[in-house]
């Protein structure tokens, strides 16, 4: 990770005694502590490396916002209707200010409403790249694979279209929605894979990256939401309840139990009440 000069200073003074003299090339110094080993570049970047990495590198991977960085999200794998979309979008740090007057965080924390009015203007600053896959094809896809190596795949593709519009910086974070080792597992045999990613459970509040992508994902769902009520002319409840069970019990009286899968992520509990006679 890169840290600030505070930080690293910090951490240099923490371990100071561990210190040795023989470091790397461009490095300015290294420590050899017990399960790791702490090496500071000339660059600012810190490698921490060994069993206990992970401990030593926790106390600095919020007090900093490591900037430049690379964030993704996905919306709409909870809900039996509409789209499963997947955002990655980049914030760097002349676009933080804006980003905290305008309230980004986790999508799930803010109204409709504030989504439609925020999103757009995070998609007219930020790089980013943006995945809608549709019911249809989501359904065709879910045959052959489960919902976390859909979401694997997208968010590999949504990295790997994000890096063709420019560099992806060295921190890159996904929402984690599977261990790491897993998320690999399920892109093997992609024709292109981006590692190097961290993973960590509710990073949208802690990543403006993050938090930004699954505000532009959310956008980008209730957009097509919107398409498909006009489109079929009724409403789509979101979520999974007994609610949405109505909704398709409604689609399948007016366009036919063929046509679900338009719609809706058929392998859902709510396909099996919808269409249950008794």
């Amino acid at each position: 990770m890169k840290l600030s000069k505070e930080s690293c200073s910090r951490l240099y003074q923490a371990w100071h005694e561990s210190a040795v003299d023989n470091i790397p090339p461009y490095a300015s110094w290294q420590l050899r502590v017990e399960g790791c080993t702490i090496t500071c570049y000339q660059s600012g970047k810190v490698v921490f490396q060994g069993r206990d990495a992970e401990v030593y590198a926790a106390p600095f991977l919020h007090k900093d916002i490591i900037l430049p960085q690379a964030g993704s999200d996905e919306v709409g794998t909870g809900d039996y209707f509409g789209p499963v979309c997947v955002c990655a979008c980049i914030v760097e740090e002349k676009d933080l200010d804006a980003l905290k007057k305008l309230g980004v965080r986790d999508s799930k924390q803010l109204t409709d409403d504030e989504i439609r009015v925020i999103a757009p203007q995070l998609m007219k600053r930020l790089r980013y790249s943006l995945l809608i896959v549709t019911d249809e094809k989501y359904n065709q896809v879910h045959d052959t694979s489960n919902m976390n190596a859909i979401k694997s795949k997208l968010h590999n593709q949504a990295y790997i279209n994000l890096s063709r519009k420019t560099a992806l910086p060295d921190l890159k974070i996904i929402d984690q929605f599977t261990p790491a080792a897993s998320y690999y597992r399920y892109l093997e045999g992609e024709k292109a894979i981006v590692r190097g990613i961290h993973f960590e459970t509710k990073a949208e509040d802690k990543y403006p990256a993050v938090g930004s992508a699954s505000m532009i994902a959310r956008y980008a769902f209730l957009k097509c939401m919107d398409d498909m009520e006009a489109k079929y002319d009724m409403h789509f409840q979101k979520g999974a309840s007994a609610k949405t069970d109505e909704d398709a019990r409604l689609f399948i009286q007016k366009y036919g139990i063929g046509r679900l899968n338009e719609v809706a992520k058929l392998h859902f509990k709510n396909t099996e009440r919808a269409t249950d006679q008794k």
